[in-house]
């Protein structure tokens, strides 16, 4: 197929974009930034905005597929932002992927989309959205999630995945962020330091996207993720805090061990965002209410329904993943 895939760039996009050339696809990917690398690749490369019309009109011409992995990320920033890439982006890209006659749609959304601040137990796809959210970024993926799904339709096929804190080799972000505030001592933990949480190893999240692109082609007849969201991790909760110290302890440094009562990081994170937006400092601040009830609670997931509508397996273990990420570092 002729495969559009908006933030290929990205460390889950380039991981998607490798995948798909591996299978043979033709792969096109459109962002704001300019890559090299996935031209090198063998993949096409766009430079726009999602909300703008008429670069994505001729990005998607003659395309079958789309796979719309770019977003505003972040737990503090303009709310305004958040809506015009998160919605008005996704919006845009639903509209012009129709009238282009594209026939799937894999919309990359997170489990946040789903959290209430409280634990999430072998959490399944029926698990409402929240009535409040605590920052932009899981308000506007949710309602970029029900537009995807509410555009389902004969001849558009359309469904949505929550990979669940992505890792592995050439992560830009978690994994790097982790390991330099635990060098400085900043590191902390968050309430009793017991909860258990579902992560996803980078590959794993991009073959649950091919999974569910190819599935969305089945007949009516046969399982299919058509109209549905779904949550994607390893599929081997970990407590959390041990398998940072785990990490940690490979690396040669020293574990995490002072903690800090949850209700106290709450508050801190509440007195901190309100700071923020009264001086209007830059950047994020060190703690918020999200992030202190992200870090102090449980959150993992049932992939039965992963697995049953679009035959959705980890490939790498979390075992053989950290040995592929130290091997990195």
């Amino acid at each position: 197929m002729k495969v559009v895939i908006t933030g290929g760039g990205g460390f889950l996009g380039k991981e998607i974009v490798k995948q798909l050339l591996a299978e043979g696809h033709s792969v096109t990917s459109v962002a704001r930034s300019d890559y090299p690398e996935l031209r090198q690749m063998g993949a096409s490369t766009v430079r726009g905005d999602l909300v703008d019309r008429e670069v994505m009109m001729s990005a998607l011409e003659g395309a079958d597929a789309l796979i719309h992995t770019a977003a505003m990320v972040g737990m503090w920033g303009k709310h305004e932002e958040f809506v015009r890439v998160n919605v008005e982006g996704t919006k845009n890209l639903l509209d012009v992927a129709e009238k282009q006659g594209v026939s799937r749609f894999v919309f990359t959304s997170s489990p946040s989309v789903t959290f209430d601040g409280g634990d999430a137990e072998n959490e399944g796809q029926d698990t409402p959205y929240p009535r409040e959210f605590m920052a932009s970024y899981p308000e506007t993926k949710a309602e970029a999630e029900q537009l995807v799904l509410a555009a389902n339709k004969e001849g558009f096929a359309t469904t949505s995945l929550r990979p669940h804190l992505i890792w592995g080799p050439g992560d830009p972000h978690l994994i790097p962020r982790l390991i330099e505030r635990a060098r400085q001592g900043k590191l902390k933990i968050v309430g009793e330091g017991k909860n258990v949480v579902d992560i996803t190893y980078v590959s794993n999240a991009a073959q649950a996207h091919l999974n569910a692109l190819d599935a969305l082609g089945r007949p009516d007849s046969e399982p299919n993720p058509r109209g549905k969201a779904y949550y994607i991790s390893n599929a081997e909760p970990v407590v959390l805090w041990d398998w940072i110290n785990n990490l940690l302890k490979e690396l040669e440094i020293k574990p995490v061990k002072q903690k800090v009562p949850f209700k106290a990081a709450y508050m801190a994170g509440a007195m901190m965002e309100k700071t923020w937006k009264l001086l209007n400092r830059g950047g994020e601040p060190p703690m918020t209410r999200f992030i202190a009830s992200q870090l102090a609670t449980s959150h993992w997931y049932d992939m039965a329904p992963a697995k049953r509508d679009f035959g959705y397996e980890p490939r790498v273990s979390m075992s053989e993943g950290l040995e592929n990420l130290l091997k990195s570092l």
